[in-house]
């Protein structure tokens, strides 16, 4: 049985350990409302301008434009949103995960990072870094998500990449996070897409068809993007006040079984010292 000062430094040590996960806590909560306010406030345009250029496209016929065939090259892009802290629970690893178990060949995989948890990560495991872009989860704006876009369909459209994918959490509430790996180029509709037209109605575009795509795409690629950076930052958070609520809970419960096993110790040395007593005494009186 371990010693009564060895228990007491352990349980000291809990105990420090604990006043900070309480702190991280506290802090991951007040984080989490300014980003779940911002993640609600956009996922309601993100997700109308998915469907609205689904529906557009729908019924657009057969449109040959760059954003909605394959490019030439293998190369796939992926943007990685992950945090640039640990201690978040599963959630960087959700999103490595994600990733490595898809049918994305890895040598084909070009990885723009967002987050170094995951650049380091995927690093690690023989992935390709195109680019580091750790900074912008710290406080996502749209100028960001804008300049990330256009740095992607640049590479895009000169033909070094032929596809581009995004790697996210989606937030859905304060406990549910859900890791996403979304194909955004080019283009694809899919076959039960309740947005599809009536047979022999197409989209009539001004000025052309080309123009208007290269106004659009460009917008809806960046929205996906802004969209996504938000939604990861208020995952992130909830993500950490998860964890952190269960390391204090958790440090709780072995701060009571070591006052127990503290008090339990005291005890047998006090009874040993009260028979170490009484054996003397009787020696002496005997």
């Amino acid at each position: 049985m371990a010693s009564m000062r060895d228990i007491k430094r352990r349980k000291g040590s809990i105990q420090s350990t604990q006043q900070i996960t309480k702190a991280m806590k506290l802090v991951s909560t007040v984080k989490l409302q300014k980003a779940r306010s911002r993640a609600e406030q956009t996922n309601p345009y993100s997700s109308y301008m998915y469907q609205t250029v689904s529906s557009m496209l729908a019924k657009s016929g057969n449109i040959d434009h760059p954003y909605l065939k394959a490019g030439r090259s293998g190369a796939k892009a992926v943007v990685v949103i992950t945090s640039n802290r640990g201690l978040a629970g599963g959630y960087n690893a959700n999103v490595i995960k994600l990733l490595t178990d898809s049918r994305l060949p890895k040598e084909e995989v070009w990885v723009y990072a967002v987050g170094g948890k995951g650049k380091e990560a995927l690093e690690r495991r023989g992935y390709r870094i195109k680019e580091d872009n750790s900074h912008i989860i710290e406080s996502p704006s749209y100028a960001d998500a804008a300049a990330l876009c256009a740095r992607v369909l640049a590479a895009y459209t000169a033909g070094e990449i032929g596809e581009i994918y995004l790697a996210y959490t989606h937030f859905k509430n304060t406990v549910v996070h859900e890791p996403k790996l979304m194909k955004l180029l080019p283009v694809e509709l899919e076959e039960n897409d309740g947005s599809a037209a009536e047979p022999g109605v197409l989209m009539n575009y001004e000025p052309s068809e080309e123009e208007a795509l290269d106004m659009i795409i460009p917008k809806y690629i960046t929205s996906l993007f802004y969209g996504a950076l938000v939604e990861a930052a208020a995952s992130e958070n909830g993500a950490r006040m998860q964890a952190m609520d269960s390391a204090t809970s958790n440090a709780e419960e072995m701060i009571s079984d070591l006052t127990l096993k503290y008090n339990r110790a005291r005890q047998g040395s006090i009874t040993q010292e009260l028979t170490e007593i009484i054996a003397g005494a009787s020696a002496i009186s005997g």
